[in-house]
């Protein structure tokens, strides 16, 4: 561990790759696991909380560290792939002492914990040496004073908050991709997990839910009360609310559905009424549509949407309208990469793929895989037998439903 450095803060930690001696990367680190037996002994670091083969989460003692830089992590490549299970003596860094409410003695200075720096003693174990406190914020500050103070000259570590905030861990969690913020979020204590909630955004739960196996969506919007839990699920993808809101028991599913904006609830309730497993029940209703009179220009913009999904962005579906679905007459699609070598100020009209069929929405899930595997695509329109588009089907949304209810919580995640 020579070539560490001396002092590594746990925020700063967060998130590097784990690699192997082979220079394999074998995971992430998530969190760190510390040993906090008396406030005036500095906790030693038993390890890292690390995510390995996509949500699963396994421990790696600090034994198996054999390097820290500014960039990743190595270790001697010897991992025990058991899932981690907290111990009763154990206190996870981010998820548990972030935010924790803590007073320095030698100032009086009150404030929550953002940030922990760990260093290495003489017996070569690591320990916590550090701890960053913020103020509250005074005044016009937007934040308040911060204060960095040895681990000895703080109170109220080792006291457990029933209503302790979650400012610093949703900072955290939103430097994070969806994915990988709804980990964190499936492996947090009840408490912690019902205060991060609280303190997120609608359109930021809304993109983590869409991440969450259905019992933690099921979890988590059941104890949102219903104004909330309805804007939630209208920040969320149709098909996406239709699939949570078709798990919620019938009477809880109606209330939230009544509270919803009624052309929300519209989209998700024609969603909900195609058979499951067809690309009906699959769709998102929300593509990307144009007229015939918009330009390449038009097209280009709406697919520089930094929200849509890549094979939502893929293509433009263009119709006449109305341009909500279900539309007027589909004219067709034009691909991103044909609309990239056309002239900007071009009619999209002039650049459609008219050739291929499109899926009807009784359409099975192996006749919708042979679809996009036949024309090459990574997204396909839906049309009614009148010629109107219905929505699309994108590969993720194939997956989504081909892959085994638990995937979540096994599939296999690299970077």
């Amino acid at each position: 561990m020579s070539t560490s450095p001396s002092r590594v803060y746990a925020a700063r930690l967060v998130g590097l790759p784990i690699f192997d001696p082979q220079g394999d990367q074998v995971g992430k680190v998530r969190d760190l696991v510390v040993a906090i037996r008396s406030e005036g002994s500095q906790p030693r670091v038993l390890g890292l909380v690390a995510e390995v083969f996509g949500r699963r989460r396994i421990f790696v003692p600090m034994t198996r560290v054999t390097n820290i830089d500014s960039g990743q992590v190595y270790t001697t490549g010897l991992l025990n792939m058991r899932r981690f299970e907290q111990r009763p003596t154990e206190t996870l860094v981010v998820g548990q002492l972030f935010d924790r409410t803590v007073t320095v003695k030698t100032t009086g200075v009150t404030g929550t914990i953002y940030d922990v720096a760990m260093e290495q003693a003489r017996t070569r174990d690591w320990v916590l040496s550090r701890i960053a406190v913020q103020e509250p914020a005074k005044g016009l500050r937007r934040r308040g004073q911060t204060h960095v103070a040895e681990w000895a000259e703080v109170e109220g570590l080792s006291r457990r908050e029933p209503t302790q905030a979650a400012t610093q861990l949703i900072h955290a969690l939103n430097e994070l991709r969806p994915a990988d913020a709804a980990s964190v979020i499936h492996d947090l204590p009840l408490e912690r997990r019902t205060a991060v909630v609280a303190a997120l955004t609608d359109e930021r739960l809304a993109d983590v839910l869409e991440e969450l196996p259905e019992e933690d969506q099921v979890e988590i919007l059941g104890y949102l009360e219903g104004e909330r839990a309805a804007d939630v699920l209208e920040e969320m993808d149709p098909d996406d609310a239709a699939d949570l809101i078709a798990e919620l028991p019938p009477e809880r599913a109606e209330a939230l559905l009544l509270l919803m904006e009624p052309e929300e609830a519209e989209d998700v309730k024609r969603l909900m009424s195609y058979v499951e497993n067809t690309a009906g029940a699959m769709m998102t209703s929300e593509p990307v549509i144009l007229g015939p009179d918009a330009t390449i220009a038009d097209a280009l913009a709406h697919v520089r949407n930094p929200d849509l999904t890549p094979a939502l962005a893929a293509l433009v579906y263009v119709c006449r309208p109305p341009l909500e679905t279900p539309t007027g007459r589909f004219l067709g699609v034009a691909h991103i990469q044909r609309l990239l070598r056309e002239p900007p100020s071009t009619l999209v009209a002039g650049a459609l793929d008219d050739s291929m069929e499109n899926l009807r929405v009784e359409a099975t899930i192996d006749e919708v895989a042979a679809h996009l595997a036949t024309y090459n695509l990574v997204a396909a329109p839906v049309v009614d037998e009148d010629g109107h588009l219905l929505g699309a089907v994108t590969v993720d949304d194939l997956l989504d439903h081909m892959l085994p209810e638990n995937w979540r919580d096994r599939a296999v995640r690299h970077g």
